[in-house]
């Protein structure tokens, strides 16, 4: 964790950010959760454990900045809630994981294979449309839920 938190105190430099307990810690939480898209609630509430001192409001003014900076990255995953993830440093180099919602519990897992750089290609020497990122957010029913269902 140590050298985490380094790192972290490093990218806060770099954008020329005060380092604060606080901000390390909410980038801790959301680093060791990849793959649980937290509401700014969620995150308030692990932060909580360990500065139990802190605000609502400064998570919300802390996750907006990080936000701005790319460090955070905000989802909309059609459920109601705005998310948040750990942002992906190497953002230049590959475009970003997927999402897959299932429409009957709810969850949310992260698929990682890009699919769509053929797709991407064809569009560039047809019309010649540089894609730089896209969002893929697919909606279904999870094994467990179908499992259930049987």
């Amino acid at each position: 964790m140590p050298e985490t938190q380094d790192k972290f105190k490093v990218l806060l430099r770099e954008h020329g950010l005060k380092v604060t307990n606080q901000r390390i810690a909410i980038l801790q939480v959301l680093n060791t959760r990849p793959n649980e898209h937290l509401t700014v609630d969620e995150i308030y509430d692990y932060v909580k454990e360990d500065y139990p001192d802190i605000g609502l409001a400064t998570v919300y003014r802390t996750i907006l900045l990080l936000t701005d900076l790319n460090l955070v990255e905000k989802l909309n995953l059609e459920d109601g809630y705005v998310r948040y993830e750990i942002g992906d440093k190497d953002r230049d180099k590959a475009h970003r994981h997927h999402h897959l919602i299932c429409l009957e519990c709810g969850s949310i897992s992260s698929f990682q294979d890009d699919l769509l750089e053929n797709l991407e290609n064809k569009i560039f020497s047809s019309i010649g449309f540089k894609v730089e990122d896209h969002e893929v957010k697919l909606f279904g029913r999870c094994r467990k839920c179908r499992n259930n269902a049987d």
